[in-house]
């Protein structure tokens, strides 16, 4: 089995029709993969049409996979990490870690970019490239086992791309904070659905926040409460009470 896979890993790094992405995953996750395609499908997202897969098969499996592996180990991190902090605590903290907008971040500064150009045909959004770090994460947890890629997640996520001591005091509960305003402002602050649609066989939610019955920001989301907070931040740098993260 080790000489197979010995031979495997060779065959990808130099003769493979696919040795870019090989040497790409190299650079990128520390090993050459045995299976290859499984690294492939986790850069496919589902609006590409490519004649190499069914049109059944895209990332969104490794991207289920993935965020259920990166959940566990980020808990457990935290509560080794933080021995004294309560549960509320650790929840809010693995929020900010796990949340899109931070998976976004990561992948940007990991260039995974650069590898979803490749197989994509389709215009890329900022939260494909989330995804298709949690479909890496996925692939690399079928090839090397939760113990390697527990090591990778720590090693080379938390540690290399995010500042943990820093959003310990980073409150992204713009929620919270839009409505702490309007009570020391004596305004009154409330949510409202004005639409709700279907969005790739999904629904989805459009919700207008409202202050003293002004409308002031507008977001759509699957989730309702994730629409409420996106639309709260939009309020509160309208308010001009945060800066735009660059």
């Amino acid at each position: 089995m080790l000489l197979f896979k010995l031979i495997k890993k060779f065959y990808n790094y130099f003769l493979s029709k696919d040795k870019d992405l090989a040497r790409r995953m190299k650079s990128l996750v520390g090993f050459v993969p045995v299976n290859l395609k499984l690294f492939k499908l986790a850069f496919l997202h589902k609006s590409t049409v490519n004649e190499s897969y069914e049109l059944s098969q895209n990332n969104e499996r490794l991207e289920y996979l993935g965020d259920a592996v990166l959940g566990t180990v980020v808990a457990e991190y935290l509560f080794k990490k933080y021995p004294s902090n309560d549960e509320g605590f650790l929840t809010k903290m693995r929020s900010k870690i796990v949340k899109r907008k931070s998976l976004n971040m990561i992948a940007e500064e990991m260039r995974l970019d650069l590898v979803l150009n490749e197989y994509n045909n389709n215009r890329l959004s900022r939260s494909m490239l989330g995804n298709a770090l949690e479909a890496l994460l996925g692939a690399i947890y079928l090839e090397q086992g939760y113990s390697k890629t527990k090591r990778f997640i720590i090693k080379k996520l938390l540690r290399n791309y995010l500042n943990i001591h820093e959003l310990e005091n980073y409150d992204d509960n713009y929620k919270s904070q839009l409505l702490e305003y309007c009570q020391k402002n004596n305004k009154l602050v409330a949510y409202k659905v004005i639409a709700k649609y279907k969005y790739e066989k999904r629904d989805r939610f459009k919700v207008a926040v409202m202050i003293d019955d002004k409308k002031m920001a507008i977001a759509d989301d699957f989730n309702k409460k994730s629409a409420e907070q996106t639309a709260s931040e939009r309020a509160l740098l309208k308010l001009g009470l945060i800066e735009e993260e660059v």
